[in-house]
């Protein structure tokens, strides 16, 4: 299967309507794409990290703002229902609008939903403590609530964990999340031992491969005051040089999303058993003309739900994310199909 560039917000030569009159309340800006749907979700443009709720429902977070929104993963459109957690997370003090915390990868755990800020620097390599937040979340009908506390002190139990010494961390903090070898996490998934959550670099890339790091504690974080993170041993993976944009773990394997440490390149999808597998390329993914930063990945479908950070992607000649009409904000989703092995 390969995929192309496929339209937003409106239909021109190239892009083929699908699923007007077979689904109903499905969006009709929706594409076909060699035989595979391409959902178009609203009122947002970043999509960067999503939990699966049950019902084909999942909530997403957005690297734009600090809203978590529930989508219908099947009729894509607008979302169900939203939540502005910015009152909650602790955020530093603004004379306007609070500062965008940088959601960048979420998982769910037990009856949590996990959520992890990108810990980098701003675009500009200042430092941002808004961007320091490990937090939790309950969904209480499809509404997403804060549980307990955001954790602040990730980043400095990372610069303090002995076995993290040797990949420079203290050095990637003091620069720009996308300039080389700046510190940038985007990647987060339960573990199947289900009580940890290993968390993925975009950036640093040490030695040109992604770093892996295993977060033994993640609910004490936010429910005991006084708790400190507990970190595992370390993994490195080869993916031919790339960091990692999103993780899952789905029916006994990691699946993977890289992508280059500053946006170059096509991402790539890997499987990884765990252990000492090495990471394995589905090559009949190709995700060319999708940003793919995070998955909907039930346990019960027998496909994934890709979604694409379509911040950058233009809608009527302006890039998504500086539209200043919500709703006219989008970002696609595709179904695919992965085979049993590896």
């Amino acid at each position: 299967m390969r995929l192309l560039p496929v339209c937003m917000g409106v239909l021109v030569c190239g892009c083929a309507a699908h699923g007007v009159g077979e689904r109903p309340g499905a969006v009709a800006a929706a594409a076909s794409v060699a035989g595979r749907e391409v959902l178009v979700f609203e009122g947002m443009c970043d999509a960067s990290g999503a939990v699966a709720l049950g019902g084909g429902l999942f909530v997403v977070g957005n690297d734009e703002d600090n809203i978590l929104r529930v989508y219908d993963a099947r009729r894509g459109g607008a979302p169900v229902q939203s939540v502005d957690l910015s009152p909650h997370l602790e955020l530093p003090a603004a004379k306007k609008k609070a500062p965008e915390a940088d959601i960048e990868a979420a998982t769910g755990l037990g009856s949590l939903s996990f959520w992890l800020t990108s810990h980098g620097r701003s675009s500009s390599g200042k430092k941002a403590p808004s961007r320091l937040r490990f937090f939790a979340t309950e969904e209480t009908d499809a509404v997403p609530r804060l549980v307990g506390r955001p954790y602040t002190q990730l980043l400095d139990d990372m610069l303090a964990a002995p076995q993290l010494a040797r990949f420079g961390l203290d050095g990637a903090e003091t620069k720009a999340p996308k300039a080389p070898g700046g510190l940038n996490i985007e990647g987060m998934t339960a573990m199947p031992d289900g009580r940890s959550i290993l968390v993925g670099f975009r950036s640093p890339v040490p030695d040109g491969k992604a770093l892996l790091v295993p977060l033994l504690n993640p609910v004490s974080l936010v429910e005991e005051e006084g708790a400190r993170a507990q970190l595992g041993e370390p993994v490195q993976l080869d993916l031919g040089g790339l960091g990692i944009r999103s993780l899952s773990w789905w029916r006994g394997r990691y699946l993977i999303i890289s992508g280059g440490t500053a946006g170059e390149g096509t991402s790539r999808l890997f499987t990884w058993r765990g252990g000492e597998d090495a990471p394995v390329a589905v090559e009949s993914v190709d995700l060319a003309g999708l940003n793919p930063e995070a998955f909907f990945t039930p346990e019960d479908a027998e496909e994934i739900l890709l979604l694409s950070d379509d911040g950058t992607a233009p809608v009527d000649g302006v890039e998504c994310k500086r539209l200043k009409d919500a709703s006219r904000k989008r970002f696609r989703g595709v179904w695919v199909r992965l085979s049993e092995s590896p």
